[in-house]
């Protein structure tokens, strides 16, 4: 998978569907629709979205470091997971959903202040 240097760059190849950057397109357009998911490092992974607070480094890196809810695309509707599907967070019916439901439970303190 082609890496992306930073957060804008890792959106824009997302959304643009850059070979090796792809995820589920409803999932991404709904969380790039959220300012919060927005300022984070998208990490689309076998049918998951996950985020960083920041790019990560050079490959290899560990995604486990993060403590960040995702979404996970099933079939049919979402479900958002706590980190390392600690629990699970809710189900939802359509993206827009999953990603409000995945911002409803970030730490304080990630991505611009609510309003922000």
């Amino acid at each position: 998978m082609p890496e992306a240097p930073d957060i804008a760059t890792a959106w824009r190849c997302l959304l643009e569907r850059t070979e090796g950057r792809q995820g589920d397109p409803l999932v991404v357009q709904a969380a790039y629709e959220q300012p919060r998911l927005r300022a984070l490092f998208p990490f689309p992974s076998h049918g998951c979205l996950k985020f960083m607070r920041l790019a990560p480094p050079p490959w290899p890196f560990d995604l486990g470091e993060e403590e960040l809810p995702f979404i996970v695309s099933s079939n049919p509707g979402y479900k958002v997971y706590a980190t390392r599907y600690e629990r699970l967070l809710g189900e939802t019916r359509t993206p827009e959903e999953a990603a409000a439901l995945l911002v409803a439970n970030l730490p304080d303190g990630v991505g611009p202040p609510v309003g922000g």
